[in-house]
């Protein structure tokens, strides 16, 4: 299984630049693992939140339903073996503007809020996410008026 993910990205998502490619990739990983894992944080399975986090993974990265689901699985792999949020947080630092950081935590927001409710460990990995990044309480509370604003 893992060999079909693997050749499948080899396939269709390889980029002139091997190590352009590899950064890219694991950026990509890290970003939909922490979308994962704000669905899992309720222990709650929703589909409305499985649906979002597809639906941001083909417009963010601009792959089609086959990649997205593949990406997903792979990211989910990676979340499941980490032992912390810092291996997927420093990599969006070391790759991403504060301007990209502060459209994650949106996202992260627009997973928490799909739903209807927000549950505290949901809010309680955002916050973290967002001191992970270095993203300003303010815009981390901006980010959460922007989607949820009550």
């Amino acid at each position: 299984m893992l060999n079909q993910i693997k050749l499948f990205f080899e396939q269709h998502l390889s980029l002139p630049s091997p190590e352009n490619s590899n950064a890219e990739e694991q950026l990509k990983l890290a970003s939909v693992a922490l979308f994962m894992e704000m669905q899992q944080i309720d222990d709650v399975e929703d589909q409305k939140e499985r649906a979002l986090i597809l639906s941001l993974v083909k417009k963010d990265f601009s792959l089609d339903s086959e990649q997205a689901e593949a990406l997903i699985a792979s990211a989910e792999q990676q979340r499941k073996q980490a032992t912390d949020y810092y291996e997927f947080t420093s990599l969006i630092n070391k790759q991403c503007s504060l301007e990209q950081k502060k459209q994650f935590i949106e996202a992260l927001w627009r997973i928490a809020y799909i739903d209807g409710v927000l549950d505290p460990q949901e809010e309680y990995l955002v916050r973290k996410i967002a001191g992970l990044l270095h993203v300003p309480h303010i815009e981390f509370i901006m980010a959460r008026n922007r989607v949820h604003p009550s």
